[in-house]
């Protein structure tokens, strides 16, 4: 969020607004892939290797995530490599030497973080599917109702790897592209790089805010305002959470007091 709030700037030219616009962008937008990273050793910690013990590295996580960014922020720095880049200010590409500080301590960061995190969602995605078969062997309902929200919140949790591919894919495109034909720019690739890294927050937004909660206070809202005859397209807003429930009941109900 404070890396859109600077880019929002635009290209200040020369000064104190470009410098800190690079280094901003930079620092935060590395930061928030990290923070991914974090939440992806959490889950496979206590989905495949049975731990609990997150919260203790709260401060472990908080050295890694903004040690990192700073570290990746200040060595573009030390060669005074951040001034105007095209539509804002960041690590300047003219040179070679710019384009592989790019790369460096950018891009090289954003794919270990998508790496790290499919691997840990595919180790975690395997743990869950065995206890789903173990519970089906051993008609196991309770289990096998609780493997089925288990599943659905992972879901969630491969979204990471995907949104941070579908962000900066063309960004990654457009950086080697500009590595190899430094002198001839292809400007549909640059609206590509823009919209698809600016969209980030939006796909975060529906992946992990548009829940089972937020859906339901979305038809509460929509109730109130929506007049009864066309309120039937707002239904599936709930219907999972309908059916979850059920499923609950229905679970209650064959346990017996």
């Amino acid at each position: 969020m404070l890396a859109s709030l600077f880019n929002m700037l635009g290209n200040p030219g020369e000064g104190f607004l470009c410098y800190a616009q690079g280094y901003s962008s930079q620092f935060f937008s590395i930061a928030s892939f990290l923070w991914t990273t974090t939440i992806s050793f959490t889950l496979h910690r206590a989905a495949v290797k049975h731990k609990t013990d997150g919260e203790g590295f709260g401060a472990i996580f908080h050295v890694y995530v903004w040690g990192t960014s700073l570290m990746m922020t200040i060595i573009p720095l030390i060669g005074n490599d951040y001034g105007p880049a095209g539509a804002w200010c960041w690590v300047q590409s003219e040179t070679a030497a710019g384009k592989v500080l790019r790369f460096m301590t950018f891009y090289l960061p954003l794919w270990g973080a998508i790496l790290f995190n499919g691997i840990a969602y595919f180790q975690v995605i395997r743990v869950i599917n065995n206890a789903t078969s173990m519970a089906t062997e051993l008609s196991d309902r309770q289990l096998q109702v609780q493997t089925r929200v288990d599943m659905k919140a992972l879901n969630r949790y491969g979204y990471y790897p995907l949104i941070l591919i579908g962000s900066f894919t063309f960004g990654t495109i457009n950086r080697i592209y500009g590595f190899v034909e430094q002198h001839h720019p292809l400007f549909w690739l640059y609206c590509l790089d823009i919209a698809s890294a600016s969209l980030m927050g939006f796909f975060n937004s529906i992946a992990y805010g548009y829940n089972s909660s937020v859906r339901r206070v979305l038809q509460e809202k929509l109730d109130l305002i929506w007049p009864e005859k066309y309120r039937w397209w707002t239904s599936g807003f709930t219907r999972l959470d309908n059916s979850g429930e059920a499923e609950m009941v229905s679970l209650e109900a064959d346990q017996g007091p």
